[in-house]
């Protein structure tokens, strides 16, 4: 028996108010971290027309004397993103900065702080709660086809306003993509909705009608066919700037948070989030570390050709250096028992704050090229958690003879790799 079904997901741009303010959040995290790869690091932001507020709290090792002109690095992440030009209505040279940075809690810290286990030193984790990650082999990233196809248009996009072939798009810009599945695989895109802010005029065009009639073929033409390729098709349903008119926007349009955009920054809904956002986090902070961890284990082991997609969930106790729950839910796919696939993940994978910062490298300040377009599927080298090199450990854990992992491993060939 056939069964049809639609599924959906969407990305914004960085220009987007809540992803400017990842960038923004991620941005300070990297400038302390460039000082202090052990700072304590947690980031709020929060913009809107002609202003930005960052707060926060942050630890750092008074030895080394860190100083982070907040100010500065908050500008260069709005120029960075392109609100460069005061007719924009917010622009990095004209908006107003507040920042109020303070002292991490010594309650939290007591608990993050090295500790003693046996004769080593352990980091406690900075937070309890539950994180996931997911793989599927649906695609050669081992990524959903919907949020895959979503985040590359929003890049798409970003790209040919950079780069001068379409100089009227403006930074702020939403995708979303429906594709249509049968038996459980991708077979075609379904409908594709483009919503991208734009100059008020285009081509020497004032008229809404005609600037609208060059962005949907402008849109259709250079970004969603080179994109979306083989998966569109003639029934393939197409919406851009469906409000008819996207000028103003960014902050000026919206207000913008950190943190809100977290389905975006992983699966698209086809993956579970635990409870944290990401941006402004240091990796002490699992909320984002283990979630990272989470999807290095799930892509390897639908890479390993032990499940064709596979949810990982780890939780854990503030404080407590070892998760205290690792969970496989291989949805059916698995070719061994999931506990089997646990058992192995928990031999193979070193689960402790430490033990993940360490065979990621985390300590870096890679962290404001996560801010947007997605924190799983892209093949840049700060990207370790993309990186399949447990699959034989993953077999042998699991007693699986390697002839099962052919096929995983041809089709995730483009995980990134370890950067020292």
């Amino acid at each position: 028996m056939m069964v049809t079904r639609l599924f959906t997901s969407e990305s914004v741009t960085e220009g987007h108010p809540d992803k400017l303010c990842d960038r923004i959040s991620d941005s300070i995290l990297d400038a302390f971290l460039a000082q202090d790869p052990n700072a304590h690091i947690a980031i709020e932001t929060m913009a809107t027309t002609g202003m930005v507020m960052v707060t926060g709290e942050v630890k750092t090792d008074p030895c080394l004397n860190v100083h982070v002109d907040a100010d500065k690095v908050i500008r260069q992440a709005v120029r960075d993103i392109g609100y460069n030009r005061p007719e924009f209505g917010f622009d990095a040279d004209h908006i107003c900065v507040l920042s109020s940075l303070h002292d991490q809690s010594a309650d939290i810290d007591i608990g993050v702080c090295r500790k003693k286990k046996g004769k080593k030193l352990a980091t406690g984790a900075g937070d309890q709660g539950l994180m996931f990650g997911y793989a599927t082999d649906e695609t050669p990233e081992l990524m959903p086809l919907p949020i895959l196809m979503a985040q590359k248009l929003a890049q798409q996009l970003a790209k040919l306003r950079k780069d001068g072939t379409l100089p009227w798009l403006r930074p702020d810009g939403k995708t979303q993509v429906t594709v249509e599945y049968e038996n459980g695989k991708p077979k075609r895109i379904d409908t594709v909705v483009v919503s991208t802010q734009h100059a008020p005029v285009i081509d020497g065009e004032t008229d809404d009608e005609k600037i609208h009639a060059i962005i949907e073929k402008s849109v259709k033409d250079k970004i969603i066919k080179p994109v979306c390729g083989k998966w569109i098709d003639s029934k393939t349903k197409y919406h851009i700037n469906p409000t008819g008119r996207f000028v103003i926007g960014g902050p000026c349009g919206d207000s913008g948070v950190t943190g809100r955009k977290i389905i975006v920054d992983t699966y698209g809904g086809m993956g579970r989030h635990g409870g944290g956002a990401f941006s402004g986090k240091d990796p002490t902070k699992v909320d984002r570390s283990a979630a990272y961890m989470c999807r290095y284990i799930a892509k390897n082991i639908v890479a390993a050709g032990l499940a064709k997609q596979v949810e990982v969930q780890v939780a854990y106790a503030i404080g407590v250096v070892q998760p205290v729950s690792v969970m496989i839910n291989a949805k059916g796919t698995s070719t061994i028992s999931e506990d089997k696939i646990a058992e192995a993940v928990v031999k193979v994978f070193d689960l402790s704050p430490d033990g993940i910062m360490d065979t990621l490298n985390l300590r870096r300040p890679i962290y404001a090229k996560t801010s947007a377009y997605g924190h799983f599927g892209r093949s840049e080298p700060e990207f370790t958690w993309e990186k399949v090199d447990k699959v034989d450990a993953l077999l042998k854990a699991a007693g699986v003879k390697p002839a099962a992992k052919s096929k995983g491993r041809a089709r995730a060939g483009n995980g990134a790799k370890a950067s020292a």
